[in-house]
This record gives structure tokens, sequence and C-alpha cells, in this order.
């Protein structure tokens, strides 16, 4: 078993390690927790003697084998609430979050199970992030930043790099969601931003908007 904590530690080097690979630096974690460098340390100890990590000095942590099952059981139920809060309780995407993170430390296997079959196996989240199975596999898709898109070129829009609430406000307020065809109009050179055209309206957005918007194109 482990605490709130621990978990909450697993998760973020399973994500860290999905941008960057193997090798992550206390300073990035302490980054992603919000938290001390003295305190990831400390963690990194007890993870380790729990043997769901490695630390080498100079190469930074990695999770090991039972360490990336136990961080993917962890994300699996993220996803899953998530999918239930949108689809059974009409959350919508930009509350969900939160209350996920809330309710992925519900430690009963039979009900994580129950409510993967209650929605019907679902392979991806709100967010258009993949939701691994209770094996840990899940579906992998080949994606790209809206940034990189060239000029005339179109795009389906299928998740998003940043869930805050803002962001996903803000992409409502726009009209922009999964599976919405996009195309790109003009690129700007001096900032990176983008015209757009989508559902029969172009609109400009900044750079930072555009790398935080996965397409396939």
């Amino acid at each position: 078993m482990f605490s709130l904590s621990e978990e909450n530690y697993l998760k973020s080097i399973y994500h860290l390690e999905a941008v960057h690979g193997k090798g992550i630096s206390t300073n990035s974690i302490a980054k992603k927790l919000d938290t001390k460098a003295s305190s990831v340390t400390d963690m990194i100890k007890k993870l380790a003697q729990k043997e769901m990590l490695v630390y080498k000095r100079y190469q930074g942590v990695s999770l090991t084998k039972l360490g990336r099952k136990e961080a993917t059981n962890i994300v699996r139920k993220h996803r899953l609430w998530e999918v239930f809060l949108v689809d059974k309780l009409n959350f919508s995407w930009d509350e969900v979050h939160d209350v996920a993170e809330q309710l992925e430390h519900i430690k009963s296997p039979k009900l994580i199970d129950e409510l993967d079959a209650f929605l019907d196996f679902p392979k991806m989240d709100p967010h258009g992030d993949p939701i691994p199975d209770k094996e840990g596999n899940f579906q992998k898709i080949e994606k790209k930043l809206l940034s990189t898109l060239e000029e005339g070129k179109i795009g389906i829009c299928v998740g998003v790099d940043d869930s805050s609430s803002d962001f996903l406000k803000y992409l409502d307020k726009n009209n922009i969601s999964l599976g919405q065809k996009v195309k790109v109009v003009s690129k700007e050179s001096f900032d990176g931003s983008l015209t757009i055209l989508i559902n029969a309206k172009e609109i400009t957005i900044s750079k930072k908007i555009s790398n935080n918007i996965y397409i396939q194109s």
C-alpha cells in the first residue's frame, strides 16, 4: 500500500518519463509537484526502498518495472474517473481533473474494474489521453502539436497537453474541441502565432496555445 503522497510522486515521474524519457532530475520532480528539492530527495529514498524507482547520481530517477506498473494503475484510475464524470455526471472537461485527482487514490481494484466495464472499456479520456487497461497496456496514437502544422494543411484535434481549467475554458470559449478539423491559414514568423480556420471561422491563436493542442494530420 502506498500513501497519497507516494502515489502522486509515482504518477508525476511517470508523466515526466513520458515526455523526457528515463533519468528525471530531482529539480524537475520538485517543479512538477511544486515542492522543495529536499522533500523530493526524502521521497526518492522511500520509494527506492520499496523498489519503485532507482536513483543514480548525475543520471536522475527512473521508475522500475514495479514502479511503472503502480504509476500506470493510478493513471488508469484517474482517466476512468474523468470519463465517468463527463459521460455519466455531465461534468465539463475543464471540471474533472481536480475531482479525479481525489478519486484516483481509491484502493479497490474491483471497483475500478467494474467502473471500466460500466463505461464499456473506454480507450481515451475526455482530454484525448489514452487509458491503460488493467495490465497497463494502452493504445498509442500518432499525434503532433498544432504549432508544427504547415500553412494550408489540415489536422484533427485529438488531445491537449495542458489540461488546466483555464486552458480548457479558453478552448471552449473559442469552440475548439476534440474531433474537430482545423486548417492553418497562416503562420506569423515573428511570434509563431497562427491564424486557423475552425468551425467555418478564422481565429488567431498564440504559439503557447498551438503548443498545447495535439492534432493528427
